[in-house]
């Protein structure tokens, strides 16, 4: 019985080999202050969507960013039920015990997360045949009431709208949370929003005055 090929993991090896070569080697002594501990000073909040790597848009070096990314870059609210709180405990690491100063939560064009919540096609189908996809955009349901009303729910005018108005979901959560809120009020946590367009590269950044996002300068 022959065994079946693996070329995605090939590739992913030679890249490995050139990241040995090209980006460890030449920078040994980077990583060996980070594996004494990391300092970061600023959490991402992230999609997991293959097209936007927060570290690739950034251009920055290991250790410099905390970052966490899940289906459409979004952060529940503070809640203490049980469960798996994978977003929390990261938020209460990076807040808490990496003391970061910023938090950006990063979304991004043609999210599939942000269509999904805007078109509802997911709504009432069973967890592992996308149900666990519903409930965790369900989190949006009240932001896309006006943009469904305004926009409708196709076309890359109300996904847009839709995407930027997760971004604004997140930011509105993690005011929820007792150790950012303190931060903030203290001044000792900054809180950002920002939305990279695939199609052209560029990065908005969201106005907290007007609520609108502009291309980053």
């Amino acid at each position: 019985m022959t065994e079946p090929s693996i070329p995605v993991l090939d590739h992913l090896l030679e890249g490995y080999r050139r990241f040995r070569g090209s980006a460890w080697n030449p920078n040994r002594e980077r990583w060996e202050e980070l594996s004494q501990g990391q300092q970061p000073e600023v959490m991402v909040i992230a999609c997991s969507d293959s097209r936007v790597d927060p570290s690739q848009i950034f251009d920055t070096y290991p250790g410099e960013m905390f970052v966490v990314r899940n289906v459409a870059a979004l952060v529940p609210p503070f809640e203490t039920t049980p469960g798996l709180h994978g977003v929390s405990a990261a938020l209460e690491f990076a807040v808490q015990v990496l003391k970061v100063k910023e938090i950006l939560v990063m979304g991004h064009g043609m999210c599939g997360g942000c269509k999904a919540a805007l078109t509802q096609d997911l709504k009432g189908t069973e967890r592992g045949e996308g149900g666990f996809i519903a409930d965790w955009i369900s989190m949006l349901d009240e932001a896309r009431a006006p943009v469904a009303a305004k926009h409708g729910t196709t076309g890359r005018t109300a996904e847009r709208e839709m995407e930027q108005a997760a971004v604004k979901v997140s930011l509105t959560n993690l005011m929820t949370f007792p150790c950012v809120r303190s931060k903030v009020g203290k001044g000792e946590l900054r809180l950002r929003g920002g939305f990279f367009a695939i199609s052209d590269g560029q990065l908005h950044l969201l106005d907290d005055a007007t609520g609108t996002f502009s291309p980053a300068v």
